[in-house]
């Protein structure tokens, strides 16, 4: 992660009301679930990780705050990448999502188009320092 992106993002960090901002990152993969988080904590953020849809779901049905839910598109189970993101928008309506894939045409149609503004990235793109620009993103359009 480039310095730049590290000191405009902990010299911005914007504030989720009481609690410093929430990020809920799902991933099946072990390694890249532990980058991703490692990569938002660098940034002052909370995370909670999981590697299941049920799990996720049982945060976001508990009240937890979560801003920004990331969710690795080769998501498997009950409540796969695109159940799970538009399970996870009726619930709460103002959740930013980003969908994380191996390629941005994953064959995994039903999120985006049932979650348009969903933000959608390549896993290397998150595994190669773009967190901060990332989150910034999410976050400035939650407050638009």
């Amino acid at each position: 992660m480039s310095t730049a992106d590290v000191g405009t993002a902990s010299n911005q960090l914007p504030q989720g009301g009481c609690y410093r901002i929430q990020v809920l990152v799902i991933g099946r993969h072990k390694r890249w679930r532990d980058e991703v988080a490692a990569q938002v904590r660098l940034l002052g953020y909370q995370v909670t990780a999981c590697d299941r849809g049920v799990d996720a779901m049982t945060v976001l049905a508990l009240g937890l705050p979560v801003d920004v839910m990331v969710v690795d598109s080769g998501l498997q189970g009950g409540l796969c990448c695109a159940q799970l993101a538009v399970e996870a928008r009726s619930l709460r309506p103002g959740l930013r999502i980003v969908l994380a894939g191996d390629t941005l045409d994953d064959p995994e149609p039903e999120a985006p188009a049932q979650i348009p503004d969903a933000l959608r990235v390549r896993h290397d793109l998150l595994q190669s320092g773009m967190v901060a620009s990332l989150m910034r993103e999410a976050l400035a359009d939650r407050a638009a």
